[in-house]
This record gives C-alpha cells, sequence and structure tokens, in this order.
C-alpha cells in the first residue's frame, strides 16, 4: 500500500480529484460508530418484532451458570448506541410510491409548497443516500425554463442545480444568448443525487416524475431547454441519442399545457468534448431566436 507521505503534493492533489470525479465525497465520518453495538441493536429489535412460534425448550438447570452474573438485557445493549432503524426508511413498493409521489406533487398549488412537500417525501430510495434535495431555483415568473437530469456531486454539495465547473460553464451559455440562472427557472429531473453519478433506474424516473412535471405546471413557461440525453429521452419519449434529438424544436404536453422545447448537450458533455460546443451554440441560437419571438428576450 503506498502511503499519502510517499507522494509528491500533485500527485496526491491528483489522487484526490480522482476520488471526487468517482463520487467519494468524505472518506472518514464526522463521529465514531460502534458498529458492534448496532449489530445488537438490530438484532434485538427483531427478537422484539418477531416473537417465538414454537414453545421453548426448558434449559436444565445449571449451577455453574446460576453463579456467573447475568449478561446485559437487550434493552440494555441497544441503549448503548442509536438503533439504526430509526435513520433507515422503510422500503416501499415503487407502485405505492408513485401513487404517492403524485399525491404529494397535485396537492401543492405553489412552488414554495411543492418544495416542502418534496423535502418530506421519503418514498424514493434516492433519497437515503443523497446529501441535499436539489430543487428549482431563479425566476418561475421568467417563462423560461432550462432542465438537467440529476444532480452531481457538485449540486448535490452545494445544494443546488448545476454548481461546479458545468455551472460555470452553463452561466457562460446563458450570457451568450442575453440570459443569466437568476432570471430564468433552472431544474433537474431528478432532485436527490443517485449513488456513484449512476443513472436513474426506470422506477426511481418514474417515481420523481409527478414533482418535475408539477413544477412545470406550476411555472407555465413558454419555453423550454432541456440538456443531456436523459432529459431529452425523458420529455421526447424517444430513445434515441442527444445528437439525434438536439437542435429540433418538439411540444411536450404537462397538465394542460402544450410548451415548445428544445433539446441541447449538457455542459458535462461539453466539459468531455469540447468539440461539441459548435452544436451546442447551433442549439443555443435557436432557442434565443424562439425566446425573441415569444418576446421573452429583448431583441
Amino acid at each position: 500500500m503506498i502511503s499519502a507521505n510517499d507522494l509528491s503534493p500533485a500527485e496526491l492533489a491528483a489522487l484526490l480529484h480522482f476520488h471526487a470525479e468517482a463520487g467519494v465525497d468524505w472518506l472518514l465520518e464526522e463521529e465514531p460508530v460502534d458498529r458492534f453495538a448496532e449489530f445488537e441493536a438490530i438484532k434485538a429489535a427483531r427478537r422484539a418484532a418477531s416473537p417465538a412460534t414454537q414453545p421453548e425448550r426448558q434449559p436444565q438447570p445449571d449451577r455453574q451458570a446460576a453463579a456467573r452474573p447475568a449478561p446485559p438485557a437487550p434493552q440494555q445493549r441497544a441503549a448503548a448506541a442509536p438503533a439504526p432503524a430509526s435513520r433507515v426508511q422503510p422500503a416501499i413498493p415503487d407502485s405505492e410510491a408513485v401513487q404517492q409521489a403524485r399525491f404529494a406533487a397535485e396537492s401543492a398549488r405553489s412552488l414554495a409548497e411543492l418544495k416542502t412537500a418534496l423535502e418530506a417525501f421519503n418514498g424514493c430510495n434516492l433519497k437515503n443516500s443523497a446529501r441535499s434535495t436539489i430543487f428549482a431555483s431563479g425566476d418561475p415568473a421568467s417563462g423560461i425554463m432550462v432542465i438537467g437530469p440529476a444532480p452531481g456531486a457538485d449540486d448535490e454539495r452545494e445544494g443546488m442545480a448545476f454548481a461546479g465547473r458545468q455551472g460555470q460553464l452553463l452561466d457562460r451559455m446563458l450570457a451568450s444568448i442575453g440570459l443569466e440562472r437568476s432570471a430564468i427557472l433552472l431544474t433537474q429531473i431528478i432532485p436527490w443525487r443517485p449513488p456513484g453519478n449512476r443513472m436513474p433506474s426506470a422506477a426511481e424516473t418514474e417515481i420523481c416524475r409527478p414533482f418535475i412535471e408539477r413544477q412545470i405546471a406550476l411555472a407555465e413557461p413558454r419555453a423550454i431547454l432541456l440538456l443531456g440525453n436523459y432529459t431529452a429521452r425523458f420529455f421526447f419519449g424517444d430513445n434515441d441519442t442527444i445528437h439525434g434529438l438536439r437542435g429540433r424544436w418538439k411540444e411536450i404536453a404537462v397538465a394542460e399545457q402544450v410548451i415548445p422545447a428544445i433539446a441541447s448537450l449538457h455542459p458535462q458533455d461539453l466539459l468531455t468534448a469540447p468539440v461539441n460546443k459548435r452544436l451546442a451554440w447551433s442549439d443555443l441560437l435557436a432557442f434565443q431566436a424562439r425566446l425573441k419571438s415569444l418576446s421573452l428576450l429583448r431583441n
């Protein structure tokens, strides 16, 4: 094993950067955790929740055991550390979770109420591993909406959509067509970061769908910019890649609204392959032209 003391500052920085890109946000817990006590607490909770169905055999008297001090009761062992059952949410069937999400979303009458409902919702397993719940930010009255896929490590760390390098690039992209993030509504389909930045599963996507659709219904945008392959497929219902879906205006129906939307490459795609910036620039010009035709952007 290579010790950190054997690495140069540049090598150590590169190693830390590699771990950060891989999704590692911390290496050690902030406080020590007694895993043995937690395991004993779990066993005690299971014994208390599942009474024996078979009669127990009465043991023969043991004179030597009688002389030994009695072991601590399960309740005493459980008191040594808080039971993790209080921190772990019970599993909810996917169909039931979708119904709960739909009810919570449709009950909200404003974006503020929807944010509160989303933060209280525990039906998606992504929330159990996420550090932040990412919600829409900016000006919902602008009539302009930009939607991305799911939070990344920087988004989760800062508690906002499109943070870090990709956020800085998005800011420059918006500025190039006369926009800024505070003057539009910026959000993401999935409000919780998937572990390791993996793609959300089909079940997780359907559980989150009512919340993003309700965001659109409440904001009532007049034009939407979709960023990334996952986002374009989600709204267009097409399995093509972003290169086949980008640059063409389509209409998406949400609630009783029909809204024009155009897809483009995600800022992270452009950081990975800068040669595609020319394609994104073409999409941005098309988006700018539509905003001007709708009087959402000054000429």
